[in-house]
C-alpha cells in the first residue's frame, strides 16, 4: 500500500470509518470459504457495533 493509501486509511480510522478493503483482505486470507459481507452490510454491522441499538450517547 502506498504512503497516500496508508494516510487515507489512518484518517478514515481516526474519524471512525471502518476499512472495507482491509476486511475483504482479512476474509480472503483467514476465512477463504466464507462469503464476505457486502459493503452496505459491512457498514451497517460496524455502525451497529459502534452505536448499538440507537440508545444514543450524550457527547
Amino acid at each position: 500500500m502506498s504512503i497516500f493509501g496508508r494516510l487515507a486509511q489512518t484518517a478514515r480510522l481516526m474519524v471512525g470509518l471502518p476499512d472495507y478493503d482491509a476486511y475483504c483482505r482479512h476474509m480472503a486470507d483467514r476465512h477463504p470459504g466464507a462469503t464476505p459481507m457486502t459493503r452496505a452490510e459491512f457498514f451497517r454491522d460496524r455502525q451497529q457495533a459502534r452505536y448499538g441499538n440507537g440508545g444514543g450517547r450524550c457527547c
